[in-house]
């Protein structure tokens, strides 16, 4: 019964850092939802005094939301480049029209 045990621990441990991995994913479009929701719905009284010395209506928390949703932007920008790449790596291995494979 005692080897069961570390066997489940490292299942969890497996399965906790597989969703951190995918858990970086989350940042990005959540911060936009709440720029998004900020901008439009606004933040109530202390925000409207705000607005009064602020001329832009990208300023204060829908402005930070912004720039956090950017600066968490890196995973996914990785995922985008690495699909290209294999897209492009893919591409490059055509078979010729004798039947041999060209490689470019």
């Amino acid at each position: 019964m005692s080897a069961a045990v570390p066997m489940r621990c490292e299942n969890s441990a497996a399965a906790a850092l597989g969703a951190a991995d995918w858990l970086c994913f989350a940042a990005a479009p959540a911060f936009a939802i709440m720029a998004l929701l900020t901008g439009v719905f606004g933040g109530g009284p202390p925000d409207t005094l705000c607005l009064a010395a602020q001329a832009s209506p990208l300023s204060g928390m829908v402005l930070m939301y912004v720039l956090m949703s950017a600066f968490h932007s890196a995973p996914w920008l990785k995922l985008i480049s690495g699909r290209r790449s294999a897209a492009l790596r893919s591409s490059q291995r055509r078979p010729a029209a004798s039947g041999l494979i060209a490689w470019k």
